[in-house]
């Protein structure tokens, strides 16, 4: 069985989504621990709601990025973690923890990278630039997570026509329609189909 750690700063809509997708046995994996950054964080309401050992830990409380990983590195050790899952994370995975999780870290955007990521870009920020941009396409990708802000490689995209949204909250609520599903998809490809990364590609070995 996969241990999967979640960490979320927000509502965590996808963390419920795969959350019910393990529970319907969709996804061959337990959440073995919660950590946000926010105490405030709905997510976090939802973790200990279905008693899932819950943490709060931020970078401001460290010295540094690193005291910071070592911190996360405690927990996920202590839960015997396979996977991270950012769902909704705003605070930059620390390198040790990186290093610690080879392409073993997942992470969903709100747009079609490698167009509108980066620092900074997240949530209505995203969708923002995209209405400025006056894109017709959007959509949400999931990817492994590396040093870089949205520069890991993808494992799965699904584009939205959005061309007759008027407003970049249109353009927010109908990505979301298609993250939670895409975000369970691509969890349970992961973990039952072997791959190997090339570049910034992520290759399955199909039977």
């Amino acid at each position: 069985m996969n241990n999967i750690a979640v960490f979320a700063s927000g509502t965590g809509t996808n963390f419920k989504a795969i959350f019910r997708n393990i529970q319907a046995g969709t996804i061959p994996a337990q959440i073995c621990c919660f950590i946000t950054n926010r105490p405030q964080a709905g997510a976090l309401a939802f973790a200990q709601e279905h008693h899932i050992p819950s943490y709060v830990i931020s970078p401001a409380e460290f010295e540094s990025e690193e005291e910071f990983g070592d911190a996360l590195l405690r927990i996920l050790r202590k839960h015997d973690t396979n996977w991270i899952v950012l769902a909704g994370f705003l605070k930059k995975i620390p390198d040790n923890v990186v290093e610690a999780f080879p392409n073993r870290i997942l992470n969903i955007h709100p747009a079609l990278l490698p167009a509108f990521g980066g620092k900074g870009m997240y949530g209505m920020h995203v969708h923002r630039a995209v209405f400025r941009s006056g894109a017709r396409v959007s959509g949400a990708t999931i990817h492994l997570v590396n040093q870089e802000y949205d520069a890991g490689p993808i494992v799965m995209q699904q584009a939205v026509d959005i061309a007759d949204c008027r407003s970049p909250e249109e353009i927010a609520a109908r990505v979301l329609e298609v993250e939670h599903q895409l975000y369970s998809r691509a969890l349970q490809k992961v973990l039952t189909t072997p791959f190997r990364v090339e570049g910034r590609r992520v290759i399955f070995q199909e039977p």
